[in-house]
């Protein structure tokens, strides 16, 4: 949407292509999980770009030739700011070979996926994701031939990609995928979360990123701000660009624990010395500038400075004082680190220096020019404040106000320098108004080792039953350092922060079981409330405000095949005053990290239903080459499941394989110990996802058939009563004596056959693959309602022979008694046709029932190939009457595949690429051996977060059925034996 002046014009230079995925699409997130609709978009994209800037053209030369004065140039490239899926569209469009050089410079995403779809399921989706990235990676590399000449530079080296990604509300599109890691280098863009980001500080779903108002105002003023005053356009440097986001966008906080030692602002250097001066002490401080001239306090009081001899500050009052500290003397110790938390506003309220000796300050905040004096008070960073304490009456003492702003110092930072002073200003007064709340500052000189905390993986999963409590006595650290050892991005704890003292009454007791209510509002008066700083390697920043009883969760990826080392942890800075005793208690609800497993992992789950029923169709096929009975697909998931050599060799030797992988490849080796875990949990969950599925499904087919079987044999036992019925449905056999329907009845697989294909190539490969899992669950039904059928008959047969064998018992015992011969051959001639007409029955039911367990676990897995395709489906079915085209070739052609794999299989045994290990019993090996490469290539594609590969399994498989069909066809033309379920034994042992 353009935003026009009266000339019917867009502003100049400032026009912005908002690129919303939900207000083009009806708000459906549907449409964004089909390829080809993203292809459309993206081209819809590049033609609306080059209207856009054909018009600034067209109506600049309109107004030319109505002898309009026109001045400027009109804008030459467009700023593209996408949400979601159009954050994605917007980098497919700069990449389109349509495109106009140099049309888009600039790509603002809000919560849009760039490393891959949320749930990447279709085939066509992923290939397009996978195509886009590998285009923009070779767009940022310089063009060379085969020879290794330069022919030119990088096509994309003047386009700066900044992503926004929602954080741990946003339960959609998480802050990984936001990532732009591997896709555009750091010297072009980056990934900031909102959480971390300058006056928003806030964490979004992925709806409310459009409209919260903090984030909308700082992205307006950031766009604003890319434009050069003095050209009217856009500014042409990348690097200037790219420095204006991060100014704009970032916070004083970088994204990492060691914050405060890296930080480098744009301004100029606030170093005072001499001109000559050379190697002065403090020298790296000198990319901080010092507070603006235009800051004056006014002089208020006559004692001016405090002397502070202990390690700790504080300030209770705008009072225009000014604090000494020794660093020399209060830096020793290992006590080398100097903190400053406080809700004065810097230059304003606050200022500090460094002092290599002790001078005097004019009254203005100025030090004397001649002085080697540095000051550090650009250096602090604002962080978000709670909110402030209400005044009871104008004028009366308040609670302590939350702090602010954080300054952090190191020993390298206050090398070569004596004294470190905190000078405040006085307290403004302000005419008809109440004062402002109560003001605070603590400082303090700290050793970071003493403030450190770890919470154990085992501590942490009993915390549910017994929390883990901290006990810091009153003088403790400012900045308390809490490591957890798994992510708090799986495992969200409940931080708990109780105040036990403040010095003023000597109670071991928390203040709620002392029931002092004096002591409580003295304290509160006394400790300013508590900030958590939690830093997570894949989210950034997450800042916690007066922190009393708060759920910690950071947006992280742990234990992800990738994931790099230290992943797994989260870091919490704690400031709590070191005025006060605290008690600190952390808990892990269960609920809730059971949720956040299922969100993180539900990817890698769904790839891992795929590889179990593979493994499960890999047993069934295993036991037809051994000539061994024909488990069903539930006994064959729990077979697989057995320790320890089964479940070894399908859940453990997959992961070893990856990690194998990782060390041949660049790709980084995941921490290992929390990498196993939480596989074997996601592959274990799979499998029980897939027992309730094959339960529930069963369960409908038994009750179908049960009623089907019954119906039948009630209809044979009323059919001779109702013979007119009978007579009145043959009336209608007088269509199956068309030629037509006679070659369908005969053919039925190539009927069905013929609509799945034209669905799959023509219409949707959804559609197809539906009426292939009915094909399978008619099947099914089919050979279960012979096995019913046949086990009542062999019931009712042996009934009656027992009631045969019980009266010839009795006529013998007669004839017996009245001397009348016995002839045996009669009952016992009767009596073994009976067994043998039972052997045969029985032998028939055990093959329907052999039938039904491998359709059956063909059905399964057709059934979630189908699934996979439903987002699409119903993406599909929105745009009906919008334009159709056809469907991807890679979706149909996969669909074809997993076609061909149903229609193909028959039996679990394929002869033509049947081979035997020699020197090992029972060593053959066929289609069997196919499952098990298909489930290992599933399972590794699910650890790669790409669950739409298990179709290039399916397919492939499709298609060595299908040529070993053929081959099987042109060995029976030729007379070579074709064995049938019937058969099998003879076949193998021949």
């Amino acid at each position: 949407m353009a935003l026009e002046d009266s000339n019917g014009l867009a502003p100049p230079n400032q026009y912005t292509c908002m690129l919303d995925w939900f207000a083009v699409d009806l708000e459906e997130e549907h449409s964004a999980m089909d390829g080809r609709i993203l292809e459309e978009h993206a081209e819809y994209v590049v033609y609306a770009i080059h209207r856009i800037l054909d018009q600034y053209k067209e109506s600049r030369d309109a107004r030319s030739k109505e002898g309009a004065e026109v001045s400027g140039n009109f804008p030459r490239s467009v700023i593209l700011v996408g949400h979601s899926m159009g954050g994605f569209v917007a980098r497919a469009a700069v990449v389109h070979p349509h495109l106009r050089k140099s049309a888009v410079e600039t790509v603002l995403t809000l919560s849009s996926p760039h490393q891959s779809p949320p749930v990447a399921l279709q085939p066509s989706l992923g290939h397009f994701f996978s195509r886009v990235n590998r285009e923009w990676k070779k767009g940022y590399e310089v063009q060379r031939t085969h020879t290794g000449r330069r022919v030119s530079g990088p096509t994309l080296s003047h386009v700066v990609v900044v992503s926004v990604s929602g954080g741990i509300r946003d339960y959609q599109v998480r802050s990984k995928l936001a990532s732009l890691d591997g896709i555009v280098p750091s010297s072009h863009g980056f990934m900031i979360g909102s959480t971390g980001m300058r006056n928003v500080w806030l964490s979004m779903e992925h709806q409310s990123i459009l409209w919260c108002n903090q984030l909308v105002v700082q992205i307006s003023h950031t766009l604003l701000s890319m434009i050069d005053s003095e050209t009217g356009q856009p500014y042409l440097s990348t690097q200037k660009r790219l420095a204006v986001f991060s100014k704009m966008l970032r916070s004083g906080i970088p994204q990492n624990f060691y914050w405060m030692r890296q930080v480098q602002l744009p301004q100029v250097t606030g170093h005072v010395s001499n001109k000559n001066e050379k190697n002065v002490p403090g020298s790296e401080l000198q990319s901080f500038s010092r507070c603006p001239r235009s800051v004056h306090w006014a002089e208020d009081g006559l004692e001016k400075d405090l002397f502070i001899q202990g390690t700790t500050v504080t300030v209770l009052a705008m009072d225009g004082r000014r604090r000494w500290l020794d660093i020399g003397k209060m830096g020793s110790n290992g006590k080398d680190h100097f903190i400053f938390a406080t809700n004065l506003a810097p230059c304003s309220g606050v200022r500090v220096h460094l002092w290599p000796e002790k001078h005097e300050i004019s009254s203005d905040g100025e030090v004397p020019p001649s002085r080697r004096v540095i000051e550090v008070t650009m250096k602090m960073v604002h962080i978000p404040a709670g909110p402030a304490p209400r005044q009871i009456e104008p004028g009366s003492q308040t609670e302590q106000a939350p702090p602010s702003a954080v300054l952090r110092l190191d020993p390298k930072d206050m090398q070569g320098f004596r004294f470190l002073t905190i000078s405040v200003a006085p307290r403004p007064s302000v005419s008809g108004r109440p004062p402002p709340a109560a003001s605070m500052a603590v400082g303090q000189f700290y050793n970071p080792e003493e403030g450190k905390r770890e919470f154990s993986l085992s501590s942490l999963l009993l915390s549910s039953y017994a929390q883990e409590e901290i006990f810091l006595k009153e003088d403790h650290p400012l900045a308390l350092n809490a490591t957890f050892s798994m992510s708090l991005g799986l495992l969200p704890v409940t931080l708990s922060v109780r105040t036990a003292g403040c010095g003023i009454k000597n109670s071991g007791l928390p203040i709620e079981q002392a029931g002092d209510v004096e002591h409580s509002s003295l304290c509160k008066l006394r400790c300013f409330p508590p900030v958590a700083l939690a830093w997570d390697s894949t989210s950034g920043l997450h800042i916690i405000p007066n922190l009393y009883s708060e759920t910690i969760v950071v947006d992280s990826f742990p234990a992800f095949w990738g994931s790099t080392r230290g992943s797994e942890k989260t870091t919490v800075l704690l400031m709590v005053d070191p005025h006060c005793s605290y008690k600190i208690s952390a808990s892990v609800s269960l609920t809730a990290a059971a949720g956040r497993f299922l969100l993180l992992y539900c990817s890698q789950i769904i790839g891992f239903l795929i590889a179990v029923i593979f493994f499960a169709l890999m047993r069934q096929a295993r036991a037809w080459e051994l000539n061994q009975p024909l488990p069903s697909l539930l006994a064959a998931v729990e077979a697989n499941l057995r320790m320890p050599l089964s479940f070894l060799l399908l859940a453990v030797v997959p992961l070893l394989v990856s990690l194998v992988i990782s060390l041949l490849t660049t790709q980084p080796f995941p921490p290992f110990a929390s990498f196993i875990i939480v596989s074997i949990i996601c592959y274990s969950f799979a499998n029980g996802s897939v027992i309730i599925l094959i339960l529930c499904s069963q369960f409908v087919f038994y009750v179908a058939a049960t009623v089907q079987v019954f119906i039948k044999l009630r209809w044979q036992a009323w059919e001779e009563r109702f013979r007119f019925l009978r007579q009145f449905l043959n009336l209608f056999s007088v269509f199956t004596s068309f030629k037509v329907v006679h070659i369908l009845r005969g053919n039925p697989i190539l009927l069905i056959a013929l609509v799945m294909v034209s669905l799959v190539c023509f219409v949707h490969p959804a559609l197809g693959l539906i009426v292939l899992v009915l094909f399978h669950a008619l099947s099914c039904h089919s050979a279960l309602c012979s096995f019913l059928a046949a086990s009542f008959r062999s019931h009712v047969q042996r009934k009656e022979s027992y009631e045969y064998q019980a009266r010839d018992d009795l006529s013998r015992q007669s004839r017996h008694k009245s001397g009348e011969a016995f002839d045996q051959r009669l009952p016992l001639g009767k009596n073994n046709s009976n067994d043998n007409d039972a052997d045969s029955t029985r032998s028939f039911g055990e093959t329907q029932l052999e039938i039904f367990n491998y359709r059956h676990g063909i059905l399964i897995l057709h059934l979630l190939a189908s699934l996979m395709f439903v987002p699409s489906l119903v993406a599909w079915l929105q745009r009906i009457g919008m334009g159709q085209s056809f469907p991807w070739f890679a979706d149909s052609a996969l669909s074809m595949g997993v076609i061909l794999h149903g229609l193909c299989t028959q039996k679990p045994g394929i002869d033509a690429f049947s081979f035997s290990f020699p020197g090992i019993r029972g060593g053959e090996a066929g289609l069997s051996l196919i499952y098990l490469l298909a489930g290992y290539y599933c399972y590794l594609s699910a650890l790669a977060l790409a669950p739409y590969c298990s179709f290039y399994a399916m397919a492939a498989v499709g298609a060595i059925s299908f040529i070993s069909r053929v081959i099987e066809r042109q060995n029976r033309e030729k007379g070579d034996p074709y064995f049938s379920y019937s058969g099998r034994k003879h076949s193998h042992k021949h």
